[in-house]
This record gives C-alpha cells, structure tokens and sequence, in this order.
C-alpha cells in the first residue's frame, strides 16, 4: 500500500503543478490583454481627441460640461468620409478645436434622433447639437441638397 499511496501523492502534485501552470498563464495573458494600448473610438479622426461611445452619451457630456456635440456620421467604406477624415485628422488646428471646445462622436449607424437626418442620411454629415440639447440647423455646409456635407477643402480655415 506505501506504494499506492505515493502514486497518489505524485497525481496530486502532478494536477496541482498543471493546475497552477493553467491559472498562471491565464493570470500572464489578462496582464498582458491590460498592458495593450486602450481601444479607441476616433476610428481615425482624432486618436488625441476624447470620443464618446454613444449619442446617449454625448448628449449627456454636452449638457454637464456646457459644450456643443460635434456628431460625425460616416462609413468605412465611403471614399468621401475618408477624404474626409484623412483632412479632419490632419489639421491641428482643427483637431485642437475638437478636442478642446467639443464634445466628439463619430457613428458609423444612425441614430434614432431624427432631427440629426433632416434632410437624408447621408454620409459624410457633420452636424452640431448645442448644450441645450438643441439640433443645430443653422450650422450647414455649401451644399443646398446635402447641408451636412462638408468636404476636405472645407476644413481649411
């Protein structure tokens, strides 16, 4: 029997050992996932920039901080939005005023808000909604057909 009970012995720390060595490098890859860089919401706008996740959010910040909500509508696959956002990113001074004077998101959905597509939805569409949670509709781009467009020569000052 002494030698039964040093097999059992030898399983046991042999589980622990396996057990220990599942639980460490568990522990090492969550260490390692906290150590990446955060994910960030600019999508390409602005990495400096604070982005809101959500407009419920957005809303929400403007209101507290007494700012305006700069909504960005776009899509990945628009060759128009990323002329757009290759400009938008590019400029200092813009991303400046982004980041100090607004309150950020870029959506590439839309939201249920329908005053943020009064006239379309479509993309690129820059609108404003100012601390009082008011839709603002004097604020348009050149274009009489699509007043939310903007384009890069746009965002030169």
């Amino acid at each position: 029997f002494p030698c039964i009970g040093r097999e059992i012995m030898l399983h046991s720390t042999l589980a622990l050992s396996l057990l220990l060595i599942a639980v460490n490098s568990n522990l090492a890859m969550a260490i390692k996932k906290e150590k990446r860089a955060p994910q960030t919401l600019s999508r390409g706008w602005g990495d400096e920039i604070t982005w809101v996740q959500t407009y419920e959010e957005g809303l929400y910040q403007a209101k507290k901080s007494n700012k305006p909500l700069m909504v960005i509508h776009h899509l990945e696959d628009c060759q128009y939005c990323q002329a757009l956002k290759k400009a938008f990113a590019e400029n200092e001074e813009i991303q400046e005023m982004a980041q100090n004077n607004f309150i950020m998101l870029n959506l590439m959905h839309e939201t249920t808000d329908k005053n943020l597509s009064p006239d379309g939805q479509y993309v690129p569409r820059i609108m404003f909604v100012d601390p009082s949670l008011t839709v603002r509709a004097d604020i348009t781009g050149r274009y009489s057909n699509r007043l939310y467009t903007y384009e890069p020569q746009d965002m030169t000052f």
